[in-house]
C-alpha cells in the first residue's frame, strides 16, 4: 500500500483472512469526496469488491448541483478558452509526470474499488500518461488555425478555426475507473473546453483522484466539475445541458442518450457494447496467439469493452490451439488484495457474478462442454469467478450472441476463412477484434473485411488501445464516433471557416451582367481544373 496516501486500519485480520482488505484512512477519503459537488447530504457507499466491505461514502449530487456544476464550468471555460496551447499543453505534461510519479496510489485506489488485479489496474495510469503526452504534443498540430484553398486564387484567403464547444459532459463506467474517467476529458481541456463529469457510483474514489491529479498539475479548480448519483437522475441532467456528451457504456443507455442529443441537436460520442472476435489462422504463432488470447479474454476479469469473447480457430490447428490455451488459463494465479502476484481479479459487483454465472450455466445445461473454469470462487472474495472457456456453444445459448463481460469465452472452428470473418462479423456489434498471423500482410487485408472499429493483428488489444494517435470505437451498435487521435480532439471543437476577399467581389463587377459573369466564371472554373488546382 502507498502508506502515504492510504490507512491500514484493519477491516479483517489479514494473517487469517486472505480476503482481508484495509479501511482508507477517513481524512483521506474525505479530502477526494470533498470534489464532488453536492449539497443534499445524502451520502451513499463506496464497497470493495474483493472482500464486500465499504471503502468511504460519497456525498450524492442534485439536479440543481448539476446545474450549479454547469454555471461554474461555464464560467471556468471562458477564461480557460483565451489560455494559450502552449499553456495548455505544459500542464498536461506536468499531469503525465504526476500520474507516472504517484502510480502506486492510483493503482491501491483502483484495485479496492474495482477489484482487478494490479497488473491490469497498472494499464490505467499508462494509458493516461500516454493520452496527456499525446494531445500535449500534438495540441498545436490538431487545433492551430489552418489555411485552405480560396476560390480565387491570391484573392481569397480561408482560415479554418477550430473553437470549443463549451462545457462538455463525460459519462464513464466502472470497469477502468481512472483511464475511462479521464482519457475522454483530456482532449476536451487541450480544446479549450470544460468538463462536467458523472464517474460511475462503484467507482467514485478513483475518479476523484483523477480530479485532484488535474488540479495539481495546474488546471483551474472549476474547469472539471464531477457530480455523483444516479444515472437516470444525474446523467439525464447532464445531458440537458451540455454542448457535448461523451458516454461510454451499454448499449441501451447509449441509445436513450443519442436520442436525447439528437433532440437538443449536439453531438455526442458513444463506446457501447462488443462481442469481440479472435480469428486464429492456420499459420499463426500458436504459442503468441494462446498468450494473446488470454490477455484478450481475461484481463480485468473480462470486464473490458475490447475483450474477446468469441474465438475462431482454423480446423488445421484448432487441437494443438486448445491445448496451449487451456493449459494458460489453468496456470492463471487468482489471488485476493492489492498487490503484485495475481493474474485476474475480482468481478466488480454481485450483478457482474450473476450474468456470468447465467450465461456459464444456460451454455452448460444445453450442451456446452466447460474445457476450464466454470463456477465462482467464494473461497477467494464474494464476487471471484474462474477464468472459462467453452467449447460447443450454439445460437440458442445466451452467450452466443449477448456480451457476457465476464472471464468467458466460447471457440468455434473454421475451415474458411472467408467463413471466420463472416462469422465473425455475424452479429450487432462492431467493436475490437484480433488476428493472429504469421502472414502480417494478409492479415491486414483480412482486417479491412473484419467490421470492427479497432483491429489487432498478433496482439490481443494492447496495440491500438496505447497508440493514442490510432482512432478508437466502435460500428455498428458498438458505438458512435472514437477517442483517441485527430478525431478524438476535433470532437469537442467546431470547425469555423473565416474567408477574406481581396480586391475582387465575388459578383458581376464594372457593368457586367449576370450572364457575362457566370460565361468568366465558368472560364475560370475550366482553367483551374486544367492547372491542378484543388
Amino acid at each position: 500500500m502507498s502508506d502515504q496516501h492510504l490507512g491500514t486500519s484493519d477491516l479483517r485480520d489479514p494473517d487469517t483472512d486472505p480476503t482481508a482488505a484495509y479501511a482508507l484512512e477517513p481524512g483521506y477519503v474525505r479530502s477526494l469526496t470533498d470534489g464532488v459537488l453536492a449539497t443534499t447530504g445524502r451520502t451513499e457507499p463506496t464497497y470493495a469488491p474483493v472482500n464486500g466491505q465499504p471503502l468511504g461514502m460519497v456525498p450524492q449530487s442534485s439536479t440543481g448541483d448539476v446545474a450549479e456544476a454547469f454555471e461554474r464550468a461555464r464560467r471556468a471555460q471562458r477564461a480557460w478558452a483565451r489560455t494559450s496551447l502552449a499553456e495548455r499543453s505544459a500542464i498536461l505534461l506536468r499531469l503525465h509526470d504526476l500520474v507516472l510519479d504517484r502510480q502506486a496510489e492510483i493503482m491501491d485506489l483502483i484495485c479496492w474499488e474495482s477489484g482487478k488485479a494490479r497488473k491490469h489496474a497498472f494499464d490505467e495510469p499508462l494509458h493516461i500518461a500516454l493520452t496527456a503526452r499525446y494531445y500535449a504534443r500534438t495540441g498545436e498540430e490538431h487545433l492551430a488555425t489552418q489555411r485552405v484553398p480560396g476560390l480565387v486564387p491570391g484573392l481569397t484567403r480561408v482560415d479554418v478555426n477550430r473553437v470549443p464547444k463549451g462545457v462538455v459532459g463525460i459519462i464513464s463506467p466502472w470497469n477502468y475507473p481512472f483511464t475511462l474517467a479521464l482519457c475522454d476529458g483530456i482532449p476536451a481541456l487541450m480544446a479549450g473546453n470544460a468538463v462536467v463529469a458523472k464517474p460511475d457510483s462503484q467507482t467514485m474514489l478513483t475518479a476523484l483522484l483523477g480530479k485532484r491529479l488535474l488540479e495539481d498539475a495546474g488546471f483551474p479548480r472549476d474547469l472539471w466539475q464531477v457530480v455523483a448519483g444516479p444515472g437516470g437522475e444525474i446523467g439525464t441532467a447532464i445531458v440537458e445541458r451540455a454542448d457535448y456528451v461523451c458516454f461510454t457504456g451499454s448499449t441501451a443507455t447509449g441509445r436513450i442518450i443519442a436520442q436525447k442529443c439528437a433532440d437538443r441537436l449536439i453531438g455526442c460520442s458513444l463506446e457501447l457494447g462488443g462481442k469481440n472476435p479472435i480469428l486464429v489462422l492456420r499459420d499463426a504463432d500458436l504459442d503468441r496467439a494462446a498468450e494473446g488470447a488470454v490477455r484478450a479474454s481475461f484481463s480485468n476479469a473480462g470486464q473490458l469493452c475490447v475483450s474477446t469473447e468469441r474465438m475462431f480457430v482454423a480446423d488445421q490447428v484448432y487441437d494443438r490451439f486448445v491445448e496451449k490455451l487451456v493449459a494458460r488459463t489453468q496456470a492463471m494465479r487468482l489471488e485476493p488484495g492489492i498487490d503484485w502476484g495475481s493474474d485476474m481479479g475480482s468481478l466488480t459487483s454481485r450483478q457482474q457474478l450473476e450474468t456470468v454465472t447465467a450465461h456459464v450455466e444456460d451454455a452448460r445445461a444445453q450442451g456446452a462442454r466447460v474445457l476450464t473454469g466454470g463456477r465462482a470462487r467464494p473461497d477467494l472474495g464474494p464476487f471471484y469467478y474462474e477464468p472459462t472457456i467453452l467449447e460447443g456453444v450454439t445460437p440458442e445459448m445466451t452467450c452466443f450472441g449477448t456480451e457476457t463481460f465476464g472471464p468467458v469465452v466460447s471457440l468455434y472452428r473454421f475451415g474458411d476463412e472467408a467463413d471466420a470473418v463472416a462469422r465473425a462479423n455475424a452479429g450487432d456489434y462492431g467493436l475490437n477484434a484480433s488476428i493472429y498471423t504469421r502472414d502480417t500482410a494478409r492479415g491486414r487485408v483480412l482486417a479491412r473485411e473484419v467490421k470492427c472499429g479497432t483491429v489487432n493483428i498478433n496482439e490481443a488489444f494492447g496495440a491500438t488501445f496505447a497508440s493514442i494517435a490510432s482512432p478508437m470505437g466502435g460500428m455498428r451498435e458498438s458505438g458512435l464516433g472514437r477517442r483517441q487521435g485527430a478525431e478524438g480532439i476535433h470532437r469537442y471543437t467546431e470547425a469555423q471557416s473565416v474567408a477574406t476577399q481581396r480586391l475582387v467581389r465575388l459578383s458581376p463587377m464594372l457593368g457586367m451582367s449576370d450572364e457575362t459573369f457566370a460565361k468568366v466564371m465558368t472560364a475560370n472554373l475550366r482553367l483551374l481544373n486544367k492547372l491542378g488546382w484543388k
